[in-house]
């Protein structure tokens, strides 16, 4: 398949298998948006970290100059709207001080273990953003409802913005060097798996806040 046509499969099949984790979160925001907003940011802290040092730690091994930017892109807009949330965490009377970061999940171990160029591409600038990015639009719904408007104008204005340019680089990226039929095929199969995995594990922590309207990375 041509990488183009291939491409726009991939980003259809994701679309698909993104169906649940927004619809648990548009589910959270119909049963009454319950949830502690100052909890959901810390969340977003730990994710933005996490990510920002992903990238950095594939930086080094990527021989594609191109992705090697892309990555440092993403590991400066990450660390970036990780200061952006800690503003506004410290605004709502959080010490920051106290933040020490999340514990080793499945989702980036997975992520971790990923050596090949076209697999990172497709599980981190391909679908994580893309991931981010709707839930993100669940939890500035929720924000708004509180009557958040620092949090979501934060989000609207920076966040999402630089989201949607992560996924699209990473889309670029896919139809660059997805070149062969084995290569989009450990590209698509990276792409289910961070699928998978990110809706158990959205799920798991959903129970144990009581919403799906947490944000991403």
């Amino acid at each position: 398949m041509d990488t183009v046509s291939f491409v726009q499969e991939l980003e259809a099949f994701k679309a698909e298998r993104l169906s649940p984790i927004v619809g648990a979160g548009q589910l959270s925001l119909a049963d009454g948006a319950h949830g502690d907003g100052k909890k959901m940011l810390q969340v977003a802290l730990a994710n933005e970290i996490s990510v920002s040092e992903l990238a950095a730690a594939w930086m080094p091994s990527v021989p594609q100059i191109d992705v090697k930017i892309a990555l440092a892109r993403q590991a400066g807009d990450e660390a970036g709207h990780f200061q952006l949330v800690a503003d506004r965490l410290a605004a709502l009377g959080f010490d920051i001080a106290e933040f020490q970061g999340a514990a080793e999940n499945p989702l980036f171990a997975y992520m971790k273990s990923l050596s090949g160029t076209v697999e990172r591409i497709a599980a981190g600038l391909f679908t994580l953003e893309s991931i981010a990015y709707v839930v993100n639009e669940n939890f500035m719904a929720f924000c708004g409802r509180r009557g958040d408007a620092e949090t979501v104008r934060i989000y609207r204005e920076y966040i999402q913005p630089d989201e949607r340019a992560h996924q699209q680089l990473g889309q670029r990226l896919l139809a660059k060097y997805a070149i062969t039929t084995e290569l989009q095929q450990a590209a698509k199969e990276a792409v289910i798996k961070v699928l998978e995995i990110a809706t158990a594990t959205r799920a798991q922590a959903a129970a144990r806040m009581g919403t799906a309207c947490f944000p991403g990375c």
